[in-house]
This record gives structure tokens, C-alpha cells and sequence, in this order.
């Protein structure tokens, strides 16, 4: 079969093409024939030997962190009626032709749906469920999104004014900020201008901002953290900047700043399951938009890389096999 694999840690030059063997399903496994996989910004950085204390990935391997296909056998006591489904999953190894997947992995792409749109709402669908439910969406408040343009960053911008909220993206490129104010965002505000907080003060009337769901981090996450308002809350689920939202708790606290960290996005289990299953059904109904802002075939996984390092990706960049 065809596969990615990184032969090295290093750019994305380390993105090597190659033919393995078809997996086996073993017990309690099926074999997904892939036919769209995901690319994440974490891909990105365990291609360069990032997170080795936290992902054991050592080269050569084949990266990804899901597929969308449908299932072509089933191992020994899993359900033959299997055969044929069309599935996501959330497994390492995305970037081949077929991928062996734990049965109890597998969840079922609602009638309707395309595979494109599942795989998209893979990862980012469920974060930005759960974080919606988490945070606390209110009608009338004022929310801030950073990295707006990004695929989990548009799909908040929706739930978020579906809430009633007040949306305010922030992101550094044009296109993102159309894309934003197309899916209702009512501000939106370049955050490489030097006086943008200035600017998000000035849309809220002085008022500053109830919550923000910040996917950027570093300096842009430490400014969006002083623009929320006493009683606010603050998720610090992204580090696209390379870095998480430098974060004082202690300050937080005194100022009634409630600080949602990563540990709200590391999903698992049934609480995974369910917010996965959650994002592809308001999906299917029309609730929810996944923005596929770009697709590329296996062979070109080195180029998705490179889009999404260099910040030109918009919303999900995905892999078609």
C-alpha cells in the first residue's frame, strides 16, 4: 500500500513516499481503506521532534492523526456486518492507504455526510463542542477568537454566535477574516496591527471581552488574556504562535478570570466519542460548516505541511488517498 512516512525529524522535506505492507486486522480490529486524512498543526510539530516526552514517535513512521473511509475486513471477534461502513477514526498512522484500527476507535459518519466533511470535523468538530460546552456560551457576551482563520478558530466563530454571542475574530489575514465575517462574525481585527487590543476595546465599547477562546498563544494569547473582562472566562487550548498563553494564575484568580488549560482539548473515551458524534450530526443538519480550505493527495503531504507551517493554510487542510 501507499504511505507517508518521516524518515527523519526534521521540515517537511523528511515526507517520504513509500510502498509497505497492507495491515492485518487482529483481534478486536478492523482495516480502514483511507480515503481523506486530516492534517494538524501537531503533525507539523512531531514531524520536527517535537512533544518526544509526551509522543514516543520515532522515524521512520507514518504520521496522522485520523482517517475517514470505510471499513474493508474485520479481525476475530468484531462484527462482520462492519464491512463496508464508513467510519473516522482517531488513530496515529493517517497518512496511508489503509490503517488497522481498535473496533471500539470507530465511529459511524452520519447519512448525508461526505467524507471530506467528516474527516474535517474530526478533530477540530469535537474540540470546539467540548469547549463551547465547557467555557459556557452565553447570549449578549462579547467573544474573542484568536487564529479566527483556522479550521477549530471558524468553527467556534459559529458556535459562538449561535450562542448569541457577540463575535470578535482575530486572525492575520484578509481571507481569514472574510471567511470569519461570512460565518457571522460581527468584528473582525488583524492582530499584527500594534494597537488591536486598542481596537477590540473600542468595538466592545470599552467593555472589553466576556470569553476567549484563544488558539494562537504566545504574546497574542497573553494580550487577548488582559482584554477579559473580571468574571470572564479564558480557554488557552492553542499554541500556534509556538508557544501556549503565558498564564498567572494567581492574577487570573484575583481579577475572577476562570482559566481553561489544555487538558480540556486532550479528549478521550466516551467524552471524545461523544463530542466527535456530536460535531458530525449538527454537521449533517446543517448546523456546523467545516471550511476545507485546501486538499492535497497523499504524494504532496511535504506541500500541506509547508502550508500550514508558513500560516497560508485556510481553515482544514486535508489529505486525499
Amino acid at each position: 500500500m501507499r504511505a507517508v512516512r518521516v524518515t527523519r525529524f526534521g521540515g517537511p522535506e523528511v515526507l517520504e513516499v513509500s510502498e509497505l505492507p497492507d495491515p492485518m486486522a487482529g483481534a478486536g480490529e478492523v482495516v480502514v481503506g483511507t480515503e481523506v486524512a486530516p492534517v494538524l498543526r501537531l503533525d507539523t510539530q512531531l514531524r520536527q521532534g517535537w512533544g518526544r516526552e509526551w509522543f514516543p514517535m520515532k522515524p521512520p513512521y507514518v504520521p496522522g492523526s485520523g482517517v475517514a473511509g470505510r471499513v474493508l475486513s474485520v479481525g476475530a471477534d468484531v462484527d462482520p456486518a462492519l464491512v463496508g461502513r464508513a467510519v473516522v477514526a482517531d488513530v496515529f498512522g493517517g497518512y496511508a492507504a489503509r490503517v488497522a484500527v481498535p473496533v471500539e476507535a470507530l465511529i459511524a459518519v452520519p447519512d448525508g455526510l461526505s467524507m471530506r466533511e467528516a474527516a474535517a470535523q474530526l478533530h477540530d468538530g469535537r474540540t470546539a463542542v467540548r469547549l463551547a460546552e465547557v467555557v459556557g456560551l452565553r447570549p449578549h457576551e462579547w467573544v474573542l477568537v484568536t487564529g479566527a482563520g483556522g479550521a477549530l478558530g471558524l468553527l467556534l466563530v459559529q458556535l459562538a454566535h449561535a450562542a448569541g454571542g457577540r463575535v470578535i475574530a482575530a486572525a492575520r489575514d484578509r481571507r481569514k477574516l472574510d471567511m470569519a465575517r461570512a460565518l457571522n462574525a460581527q468584528r473582525v481585527v488583524d492582530y499584527s496591527a500594534p494597537d488591536w487590543t486598542e481596537q477590540v476595546r473600542a468595538m466592545t465599547g470599552g467593555h472589553g471581552v466576556d470569553v476567549v477562546f484563544d488558539g494562537v498563544g504566545g504574546r497574542i494569547g497573553a494580550a487577548a488574556l488582559d482584554l477579559t473582562v473580571h468574571t470572564g472566562r479564558f480557554s488557552a487550548h492553542g499554541f500556534a504562535a509556538g508557544d501556549s498563553t503565558p498564564v498567572d494564575t494567581a492574577a487570573a484568580a484575583r481579577r475572577g478570570v476562570t482559566v481553561f488549560g489544555m487538558e480540556h482539548v486532550r479528549l478521550s473515551g466516551t467524552i471524545a466519542t461523544s463530542a466527535t458524534a456530536t460535531a458530525l450530526a449538527a454537521t449533517a443538519a446543517g448546523r456546523l460548516r467545516p471550511v476545507i480550505g485546501q486538499t492535497f493527495p497523499l504524494e504532496r503531504a511535504a506541500d500541506a505541511h509547508t502550508a500550514i507551517e508558513e500560516r497560508t493554510a485556510l481553515g482544514k487542510t486535508l489529505l486525499l488517498i
